[in-house]
C-alpha cells in the first residue's frame, strides 16, 4: 500500500512539474499531493480519515486565509511606498500589530485544532502530523528550487 501511495505522490509531483496550468490548478495539485503524503505518513485508519479530513481542511483553510490577509497587507504597503524602506513608522507599527494579531489568531486556531484532533487521533499522530506538514513543505520547496534552477540553465 505504501508503495502505491509513494508512486502516486511521485507521479503527481511529475505531473505538477510538467503541466503549465493556472495557479488554481497548481494549488489543487499541491493539495492532492499533501493529502496523499499526510495520509501515508499518518497511516490513518478509514474511521480516523473520515473524521480527520473535514476538520483538517477547515483548519488549513482558516490558517491559509489568515496568512494570506497578512501577506496582502504587507504587499499593499510596499506597493504604495515603492518598497519596505519607504514606509512610515506608523505604517510599520500597524503592520507589526497586524502580524502579532494574526499570529495570535493562528495560535488559537492551532490550539482549537489540536483539541479537536486529540479526540480523533492519538497525540503521537498529532506530532507526526506536525512533522509531516513541515517535511512536505520542505520537499515542495526543494522541488520548486530544483525546477527553477534547471529552467535558468
Amino acid at each position: 500500500m505504501k508503495k502505491i501511495i509513494t508512486f502516486v505522490c511521485i507521479s503527481l509531483f511529475c505531473i505538477l512539474s510538467l503541466s503549465s496550468q493556472s495557479k488554481r490548478g497548481i494549488r489543487e495539485k499541491i493539495k492532492t499531493l499533501k493529502i496523499a503524503y499526510l495520509t501515508e505518513k499518518l497511516s490513518l485508519t478509514p474511521n480516523e480519515a473520515e473524521k480527520f479530513w473535514p476538520i483538517y481542511n477547515i483548519h488549513d483553510k482558516k490558517e491559509h486565509s489568515l496568512r494570506s490577509k497578512l501577506r496582502s497587507e504587507i504587499k499593499k504597503a510596499t506597493k504604495e511606498n515603492e518598497d519596505i524602506k519607504s514606509i512610515t513608522e506608523n505604517e510599520a507599527k500597524r503592520l507589526i500589530s497586524l502580524k502579532q494579531t494574526t499570529d495570535k489568531k493562528i495560535y488559537e486556531a492551532r490550539k482549537d485544532f489540536i483539541n479537536k484532533m486529540k479526540k480523533i487521533i492519538s497525540y503521537k499522530k498529532i506530532i507526526q502530523l506536525e512533522l509531516a506538514e513541515k517535511e512536505f513543505s520542505r520537499k515542495l520547496m526543494d522541488r520548486y528550487r530544483r525546477k527553477k534552477g534547471s529552467s535558468k540553465n
